[in-house]
């Protein structure tokens, strides 16, 4: 079975965890430090995205959103 996630994303994903428990992650334009670990983990897959990374594409919505909008 392949790889879902390159050596160069997890690579990437490492990092950014231990920059969170080191305290020194930041996210986006408010530049506030990262304290979740999903948004840790977040960071690094758009980092390794951007680095051209094979990382799958960003999930869509829930389908609970969907089924609310259909609504």
């Amino acid at each position: 079975m392949a790889r879902k996630y390159s050596k160069k994303a997890s690579a990437k994903v490492g990092r950014a965890m231990k920059k969170r428990k080191a305290g020194t992650l930041k996210s986006g334009r408010s530049g506030r430090k990262v304290k979740s670990r999903k948004q840790a983990i977040a960071i690094g897959l758009s980092e390794a995205r951007a680095s051209g990374a094979k990382v799958p594409k960003k999930r869509g919505p829930k389908k609970a959103k969907k089924r609310k909008a259909k609504r």
